[in-house]
C-alpha cells in the first residue's frame, strides 16, 4: 500500500510515472466541510492543496473530474457513532432548519474558497441528496454478509471483514490492536465490537434529520457518504482520493473497508494526505481559544493576529511549506509570507518590462526542469518557489543591467513565471484587483455623472439632484465644474 499513499514521491523514486486508470481521464475525489460552522483556516489547506493537485493535472493535459463532498448529515459530534449530529445540534440551538444552517455555511464555504483563488470542483454532491444510494450500499454490504443489523441500526463487522481482507492496511491499524485500545462508548453496547462502524443508525425521537429505511427512520453513518459518492460519480475503481490526514484513519479506512466489502475490490489507486495545521506549535481548537476563522484572518479581528492577512498572502503562505508536513501558522510566518509573495510579483511586474539583449547569462532551460522536477516529487510547492525565487535575482540583475537575455529566453522566461505562479500555483495579483476595481469604479462614475449632466440639459433636475443625493449617502461628493465634473470619496 505504500507506493499508493501519495501520487509522485515514491513513484519517482522508483522511476514510475502517475498513470491515471482510463487515461487521458482523471478521476478525483476529495472530502469537503462538515458545513455547520464557519469556514477556518483547517479549511484553507485541503482547499489550496488539491486546488493545485487539479490544476497541474489540467496544465498537463488530463481531463480531471474533480469531485468534492458536502457533509449535511451524518457527521456526529465525536466524529464516532454516538453523539448529536453537528448540524442538527447547530439548528436546534439556533431555532434554524437543518438546511438552512447547510445552506448558510455552502455560501460562506464557496465565498472563502473564492478568495483564496480555488477553481471550483466539477461536482460538488451532498450527503443529503444521495440517501437511497447510501442506502442501497448498506443492502449490498449486509448481502454480502459484512454488516449485520441490531435494533433498526446496521453496523459494519470489522472483524469478519478482516477474515479476508485486510483491515487498516491505510494506517497500519490491526484488528487485535484495536480490540485491546478501543473503548467502549455509552450507547454503543448493541456492537459486536466497539470498533465496528456504523453504516445505519436508527434516530433517537428528538434527531432532526430522518429518513425511512427497510431498518428504521434514521441516517446514514458519516464513512458511508464518501464511499457511495465517490463511486457514484467516479467508477468502482477511480484515481485518487484526497483529505486532511485526521482523516486517513477511521474515514478513509472505513471507506476502503465499505468498498470492498460492497464490490469486492478497492475503489481507490492513489491516496493523498495533507496534514493538519498548528498555531504556535498547539493544534487548533476552540477549547484552546487559538481557532482562527478565515473570516477573521481576513479582517484580523482576532486576539492572536497583529493584522489582516489578504486571500493571497494566506495562499503562499501553506504553499511554502509541503502539504504533507505540519503547517505551524504564527504572525511572524505569515508576515514573512506577506513580504515573499509582495517580491515576487514584484519580480514578475519587472520582467514584463524587461528589454531583451543579443545574448542570454542565464539557462532558462535549467530552470524550468528545475520547476517541473519539484512540482512532479509529490507537489513540492517550497522548492518550486525556492528555484522561482532563484530566477528572481536573475531578473533584478537583467533590470539592473549586470545580466542579459535574448527576445526567446525573455518569452520562455515570462512563460515560465506565468505557468507557475498563475495557472498551477494558483496565485493572483491583489493589486491588480484593486485597480481593476478602481477602473471600474471610474467607469461607473463616468456613467452616472453624465447621466447627470445630461438630465440638466434636460431639465429634468428631479432625476439630476437624486442622484447627487444617492451619491452623497453613498460617500461621494460631486463637483460641478465648467468643463464637466470632478468627484471624490469622503
Amino acid at each position: 500500500m505504500e507506493s499508493k499513499l501519495n501520487i509522485y514521491n515514491t513513484l519517482k523514486r522508483k522511476k514510475e510515472l502517475f498513470v491515471p486508470l482510463n487515461p487521458p481521464h482523471v478521476g478525483m475525489y476529495v472530502c469537503g466541510p462538515t458545513v455547520y460552522g464557519e469556514p477556518h483556516l483547517g479549511h484553507a489547506r485541503p482547499g489550496v492543496t488539491y486546488d493545485v493537485l487539479f490544476r497541474y493535472l489540467k496544465y498537463l493535459g488530463y481531463k480531471v473530474r474533480y469531485v468534492r463532498n458536502i457533509t449535511d448529515v451524518g457527521h456526529l459530534e465525536n466524529d464516532a457513532d454516538v453523539g448529536e449530529d453537528k448540524i442538527a445540534k447547530k439548528a436546534r440551538l439556533e431555532q434554524l432548519e437543518p438546511m438552512e444552517v447547510v445552506q448558510f455555511y455552502t455560501n460562506s464555504y464557496h465565498d472563502k474558497m473564492r478568495a483564496l483563488n480555488t477553481l471550483p470542483p466539477s461536482i460538488e454532491p451532498q450527503a443529503s441528496g444521495h440517501i437511497i444510494e447510501q442506502q442501497a450500499m448498506v443492502q449490498q454490504i449486509l448481502d454480502n454478509g459484512y454488516a449485520y443489523e441490531k435494533n433498526g441500526s446496521v453496523y459494519f463487522d470489522v472483524e469478519k471483514y478482516n477474515k479476508k481482507f485486510k483491515y487498516g492496511k491505510l494506517s497500519g491499524r490491526v484488528v487485535e490492536d484495536l480490540q485491546s485500545n478501543t473503548r467502549v462508548l455509552e450507547g454503543q453496547d448493541e456492537k459486536k465490537n466497539p470498533f465496528d462502524f456504523a453504516l445505519w443508525k436508527k434516530a433517537e425521537p428528538e434527531h432532526i434529520m430522518r429518513w425511512p429505511s427497510d431498518w428504521s427512520d434514521g441516517f446514514p453513518g458519516w464513512h458511508l457518504e464518501c464511499s457511495v459518492m465517490s463511486t457514484k460519480y467516479l467508477g468502482k475503481k477511480f484515481d485518487i482520493h484526497g483529505g486532511g490526514m485526521d482523516l486517513l484513519f477511521p474515514h478513509h479506512e472505513c471507506e476502503i473497508a465499505q468498498s470492498t466489502a460492497a464490490n469486492g475490490e478497492e475503489s481507490v489507486h492513489y491516496w493523498m494526505h495533507n496534514n493538519m495545521i498548528t498555531i504556535d506549535g498547539q493544534k487548533m481548537g476552540k477549547s484552546l481559544g487559538n481557532f482562527i476563522t478565515l473570516n477573521e484572518l481576513f479582517s484580523g479581528n482576532h486576539k492572536l493576529l497583529k493584522q489582516a492577512y489578504s486571500p493571497m498572502t494566506i495562499r503562499f503562505f501553506m504553499l511554502q511549506a509541503h502539504y504533507r508536513s505540519t503547517l505551524d501558522f504564527s504572525n511572524e510566518a505569515l508576515q514573512a509570507a506577506e513580504k515573499g509573495l509582495s517580491r515576487l510579483f514584484a519580480a514578475w511586474n519587472t520582467l514584463n518590462k524587461l528589454e531583451a539583449s543579443d545574448k542570454s547569462s542565464f539557462d532558462v532551460q535549467a530552470l524550468k526542469q528545475k520547476c517541473f522536477d519539484a512540482i512532479d516529487d509529490d507537489l513540492n510547492t517550497p522548492i518550486l518557489f525556492a528555484h522561482l525565487f532563484d530566477g528572481v535575482k536573475f531578473i533584478n540583475s537583467v533590470a539592473a543591467g549586470t545580466e542579459s537575455i535574448t527576445a526567446a529566453d525573455l518569452e520562455e522566461l515570462k512563460k515560465l513565471y506565468h505557468d507557475f505562479i498563475f495557472n498551477i500555483a494558483g496565485l493572483k495579483d491583489e493589486l491588480e484587483d484593486v485597480a481593476d476595481g478602481e477602473n471600474k469604479l471610474d467607469e461607473v462614475m463616468d456613467i452616472l455623472l453624465n447621466t447627470r449632466i445630461e438630465a440638466k440639459k434636460n431639465k429634468d433636475f428631479a432625476t439630476s439632484d437624486k442622484i447627487r443625493d444617492l451619491l452623497k449617502d453613498a460617500g461621494i461628493i460631486i463637483k460641478d465644474t465648467k468643463d464637466g465634473f470632478e468627484w471624490q470619496l469622503k
